[in-house]
């Protein structure tokens, strides 16, 4: 199933990105989580260097279940990004 997800992002990457939360519209060539990083990445600038490389203290949750760069991802799904330190 695809279709909006909503993502939202804490602690530094709030800063970083210039929003706390987003809704998206799925791709459907998006297929996991590992997938949509990569989409973001290609927003550029800070987005590339938060997304295209990320640090593994990263934190990822799908509807609120740590995850991992495999975990599929489908309409309707919440996705969090959390990290506190990007230095």
């Amino acid at each position: 199933m695809k279709g909006q997800i909503t993502i939202l992002y804490f602690g530094h990457l709030a800063e970083m990105l210039g929003r706390e939360s987003e809704i998206l519209f799925l791709p459907l060539t998006i297929k996991d989580i590992q997938g949509l990083m990569a989409h973001l990445a290609r927003r550029g600038e800070n987005w590339t260097v938060v997304f295209e490389k990320p640090r593994d203290s990263m934190k990822i949750t799908v509807n609120k279940q740590f995850s991992e760069a495999s975990t599929p991802v489908q309409g309707g799904d919440e996705i969090a990004f959390v990290a506190f330190s990007m230095a």
